[in-house]
């Protein structure tokens, strides 16, 4: 096969030496020392889309998007194969980034996705129904899975409240990457399907949340007084979180894993638990040999607006007095 007048051929062997020491580069964090060997290897074989790919990569791991967008469309324009291909998820990662939506747009139809809203090009792309999905912040540091939803394939809507060591908030936007790095799977539903949904490692913040973060303890008296508050915060828009019973600690190996996401409740122990046994709140997680007893006090994440959140913990307690109570609120993130 020609292209500009060149056979295409396999990679010569220098090719593969510097291609290989790069990426052994990438993995210790030496992305200059690895961007300097990919440059030399796509000098040699500039005919060959794995060399853009193999830049536009390196470019992606930098957060440099606009080197990431020129190179992976080199990637894309000596291609051989039709539909499919990563170097176009890699090239609608990048101009996601940069919000350049008609080259996003162009890119998910040829990976072979359906995109709506034909009629308009250059708008941001929605209504993909992609469904709901994990995203695991922090990747290199503390690690948080949160539970989001799927704006378009490289962006989540973070939908819990996260830990404040995260430092992200509810309502954040951010863009991910396209491997997923394990799954959390949901008790089977009233068809007996168990469901799967996976984990995809965030690369960066790309839409910030003005809502902030509070922890509260609670006294509920029950599972209804909980879950109450999480009803009454919803109605208002805005998020409350069982910080005591949603939390627990994993592994790298658990957590890049296919994993239930039981909360840990009740008589279930859970053998990848790391937590500290039957210890409530973020640093624990309920296990068997508490019993199905309820524990009253309870850490709590509340995602609102600061004008809100006393009048939302007060009206929670004025429902019901007896069964309930609020102490040191506090803002964390």
């Amino acid at each position: 096969m020609r292209i500009f007048g060149k056979v295409r051929h396999r990679p010569s062997a220098s090719w593969r030496q510097a291609t290989d020491r790069a990426f052994t580069l990438i993995g210790d964090g030496r992305y200059e020392d690895a961007g300097a060997l990919l440059t030399r290897a796509a000098d040699m074989e500039p005919w060959l889309s794995e060399s853009w790919f193999n830049l536009a990569l390196l470019h992606k791991f930098r957060h440099d998007w606009e080197q990431a967008r020129a190179a992976g469309l080199r990637a894309v324009a000596l291609l051989d194969r039709g539909t499919g291909a990563p170097d176009w998820w890699n090239v609608g990662i990048a101009a996601t980034a940069l919000q350049d939506w008609p080259l996003a747009r162009r890119a998910w139809q040829a990976y072979g996705l359906r995109v709506p809203g034909e009629g308009s090009p250059s708008g941001e792309p929605v209504g993909m129904a992609l469904g709901s999905a994990a995203v695991r912040l922090s990747p290199e540091g503390e690690a948080e899975v949160v539970w989001g939803r799927r704006l378009d394939p490289a962006r989540i809507e973070v939908l819990s409240i996260p830990l404040p060591s995260s430092g992200r908030r509810w309502g954040e936007v951010v863009l991910h990457d396209g491997v997923p790095h394990g799954e959390r799977t949901t008790a089977a539903g009233a068809d007996g399907a168990t469901r799967a949904y996976p984990v995809f490692d965030e690369i960066e913040l790309w839409a910030p949340s003005p809502v902030p973060t509070w922890v509260v303890l609670l006294e509920a008296a029950s599972e209804a007084d909980r879950d109450a508050l999480e009803r009454l915060a919803a109605d208002a828009g805005f998020a409350a979180e069982d910080w005591s019973s949603s939390v627990r600690l994993l592994c790298r190996t658990c957590s890049e894993s296919r994993m239930p996401s039981d909360e840990g409740d009740g008589e279930h122990l859970d053998p990848h638990d790391h937590s500290e046994p039957g210890h409530p709140g973020p640093l624990g997680h309920r296990t068997a040999g508490s019993g199905s007893l309820w524990v009253p006090e309870r850490e709590c994440g509340i995602a609102a607006p600061a004008a809100l959140v006393r009048g939302l913990l007060d009206g929670w307690v004025a429902d019901s007095p007896d069964t309930r109570e609020w102490r040191d609120l506090e803002e964390v993130c």
